[in-house]
C-alpha cells in the first residue's frame, strides 16, 4: 500500500468527510487462498476496499480460478459472493470498475490454484471538524488569490 491522495467529500448532513486512498494488492493461491482485509480499529476512522481488477498471475494452470468475497450487506448480514471466474485461455483479467465493500472484507480462492491477484484501492474516511475546514478553506482562497496575475486593460489600436 503506497499510493496516496487526499480528498474531500461533502456528506450533507452528518459534515465533512476527509478521504485518503492508499493502493491495495494481495496474491491468492493455495498456499494462501484467502485474505482479510480490516482496517485500524480507530473509532472515528472509515475503512473501504475499493477492488478494480482480479488477474491471474504467472504460472496459473489452465483451470477456473473463482474468487469471492465476503462482507456485511445492508442488513448487517454477512453474505459471500463470486466476483471473478477467471481461465488462462479465456479470462484471464477482470476489471470490476469501482466495486466498493466496507471493512471487515474476506477475498477468497474458492476454485483453482492461483495465482490470482486482487487489487484496489484502500480507502479511509475520516471526519473533519469544522475549525479544519475553515482553515483549509482560508488558505485555498489566499493561495487562488496569489495565483492569479493582474489583469491590465486592452490597448486601443488607432485607425489611420
Amino acid at each position: 500500500m503506497s499510493c496516496h491522495d487526499d480528498d474531500s467529500l461533502d456528506l450533507g448532513q452528518t459534515g465533512q468527510s476527509k478521504l485518503e486512498s492508499f493502493l491495495f494488492s494481495c496474491e491468492l493461491s493455495s498456499k494462501v487462498p484467502f485474505y482479510t482485509f480490516q482496517g485500524d480499529e480507530e473509532e472515528e476512522l472509515e475503512h473501504f476496499l475499493e477492488l478494480r481488477t482480479v488477474c491471474l498471475g504467472e504460472g496459473a494452470k489452465e483451470e477456473s480460478n473463482v474468487v469471492e468475497v465476503t462482507a456485511m450487506n445492508h442488513q448487517g448480514k454477512t453474505i459471500s459472493v463470486p466476483i471473478a471466474n477467471l481461465h488462462i485461455k479465456c479470462l484471464p483479467m477482470v476489471s470490476l470498475g469501482e466495486f466498493e465493500l466496507k471493512a471487515p472484507v474476506t477475498v477468497r480462492l474458492k476454485a483453482g490454484t492461483g495465482p490470482v491477484t486482487v487489487s484496489g484501492l484502500h480507502l479511509i474516511a475520516s471526519q473533519v471538524e469544522e475549525s479544519d475546514l475553515s482553515e483549509d478553506d482560508e488558505d485555498e482562497d489566499e493561495e487562488e488569490e496569489e495565483e492569479l496575475p493582474a489583469i491590465k486593460p486592452a490597448k486601443k489600436k488607432q485607425r489611420q
